[in-house]
């Protein structure tokens, strides 16, 4: 089992920064991938960027390629989205996932990924 709870989200202008956070629980944290997922008003739940057990690899959506970094932390259980240069249309509630799967965790299966947090509201205004 593993318990996921995300902070670092609020409101930001056009072109600022936040950074997301995930806390784990759970001693296997280093046995999961990582990922971070965002759902818009009236939309469906998308892909943002994944990352491997040990850290060695990270995937990223198109949408966000070059502004936004995941990186984790397998020795305090955290695993971070640095979002620069936000846009209007990343307005969304972020979730943090975990699955012992990277095809899975990278949203490249039907098959959603086995842990989730609660979500955390990002809102970047015009």
């Amino acid at each position: 089992q593993v318990q996921l709870v995300e902070s670092g989200g609020g409101f930001v202008q056009a072109g600022g920064s936040l950074r997301l956070s995930c806390a784990a629980s759970g001693r296997t944290f280093s046995s999961y991938a990582m990922g971070w997922f965002r759902q818009a008003p009236g939309k469906e739940r998308e892909f943002v960027a994944a990352i491997t057990w040990r850290g060695l690899r990270t995937y990223y959506a198109d949408s966000v390629k070059g502004r936004f970094t995941i990186s984790r932390d397998n020795a305090k259980n955290t695993v971070l989205l640095q979002m620069n240069s936000l846009k209007p249309e990343d307005t969304a509630v972020y979730y943090c996932a975990a699955d012992t799967s990277l095809p899975t965790i990278r949203g490249d299966t039907t098959t959603p990924p086995d842990y989730w947090g609660q979500g955390t509201q990002v809102t970047v205004s015009s």
